[in-house]
């Protein structure tokens, strides 16, 4: 029923029925470059946000091992050091 139904309506307005430019193959037309441009800026976006989480657990990774190391050698980290907190307790 609701095939039918759906049919219908396509066929009385064939215009909303039709395809933008792009699969027209009118690939010059404004509509077919401002799609393109908006598919690259997404495509931008997500390498930035994926970049942006791989950098960070790459810190984390390499923080994590340095503080590893600092911990099996018993000198605590520079940071650490600095605020005044050192590995062997607190006064």
């Amino acid at each position: 029923m609701k095939r039918a139904l759906f049919t219908t309506l396509a066929l009385a307005a064939p215009r909303a029925a039709l395809a933008c430019p792009v699969c027209f193959g009118q690939s010059d037309a404004p509509m077919a470059l401002a799609t393109n441009a908006g598919i690259w800026m997404m495509l931008g976006v997500v390498a930035v946000m994926l970049s942006g989480f791989a950098s960070f657990f790459i810190y984390l990774s390499r923080r994590m091992k340095r503080l590893a190391r600092a911990a099996e050698s018993g000198v605590a980290s520079t940071r650490t050091m600095h605020a005044g907190i050192t590995s062997e307790g607190t006064a």
